[in-house]
């Protein structure tokens, strides 16, 4: 975000003299055009609301999309039963924490709590038609990838002939993926007759394709584990069938400031808050999601 905070800083420094320039040319000059269709390119950095997050904390989904139980999620499957010993297998749990085998634990009080998404890049095609000097119709599409981030606890013990009564815990890492991509049809104002610099204004419609990626655990330096894998797989019918994904709608809305370079580029920086629907998981909730970003425009 401070990247690229100084490189519109940088851009609207360079191009000040070019400014002063028109500004003493003739009264001859060519006007920029107040009209017509811009095309460009949008960079940023997008913050989600953690509430989908929860998502990715190993429970997952059955086949009805309702939560399964402790017993029933992703977690204890795969940690107790596929890589704990269960089934007459090898305890490669206990292997990774540097353990024997029964000389850990895990349960419910273990899962994970406190997912949260990391700040992503935002990228996008973004187009803007000038009625005229002042009012513009706003057309941007917009994908992130958005990293999830969390922990979750295995409980160690002493062996049984050891004299140490205290158990030991082990914090492991549980992380996710998701991918968005963001449909948005809006109005936009800019303010002021100075004809290079303007604060905007725009608001409009909002829409968002989310898609739940990934979900894995890591254990110890080196055992990763993929809660994903009881996707798309027809051997578990306990299971989700497909991984979630949905689409949300909402409302979008900007102040920033727009910056006409020469009669061919034009840059915008703009904060956006959005009041949308994530519409992945059993329960979506209208929440605010926040993105700010440069955009570059061509003056067709």
């Amino acid at each position: 975000m401070h990247k690229i905070f100084k490189l519109s800083l940088l851009l609207i420094f360079l191009s000040a003299p070019a400014f002063a320039q028109d500004s003493e040319e003739s009264d001859n000059h060519t006007p920029l055009k107040t009209k017509g269709l811009n095309l460009g390119l949008y960079m940023g950095c997008y913050f989600a609301n953690k509430y989908t997050a929860t998502l990715y904390d190993g429970y997952g989904f059955d086949v009805d999309g309702k939560r399964n139980s402790f017993e029933n999620s992703f977690m204890y499957q795969k940690i107790v039963m596929e890589y704990g010993g269960g089934y007459g297998q090898p305890d490669l749990i206990a292997e990774a924490l540097g353990v024997q085998h029964g000389e850990w634990t895990f349960d419910e009080s273990d899962m994970p709590i406190n997912m949260k998404y990391a700040p992503s890049f935002l990228f996008g095609l973004n187009g803007r038609y000038s009625v005229d000097k002042h009012n513009a119709i706003l057309l941007n599409l917009n994908l992130c990838k958005l990293n999830v981030t969390g922990n979750f606890t295995i409980m160690t013990m002493p062996p049984s002939s050891s004299t140490q009564i205290n158990k030991a815990i082990k914090t492991c890492a549980i992380k996710g993926s998701e991918q968005r991509l963001s449909f948005q049809l809006g109005y936009q104002r800019l303010f002021g007759d100075n004809e290079r610099i303007n604060l905007l204004a725009e608001g409009g419609l909002h829409v968002t394709l989310a898609k739940f990626d990934k979900n894995e655990i890591l254990i110890g330096d080196n055992l990763l584990i993929d809660l994903t894998s009881y996707y798309y797989q027809p051997g578990f019918p306990a299971y989700a069938v497909k991984k979630p994904v949905g689409v949300g709608f909402g409302a979008f809305a900007g102040l920033g400031v727009n910056a006409n370079i020469n009669e061919l580029c034009k840059l915008q920086l703009v904060y956006n808050p959005s009041y949308e629907g994530v519409n992945i998981g059993p329960d979506p909730k209208f929440k605010l999601q926040h993105a700010i970003g440069l955009r570059i425009f061509y003056n067709f």
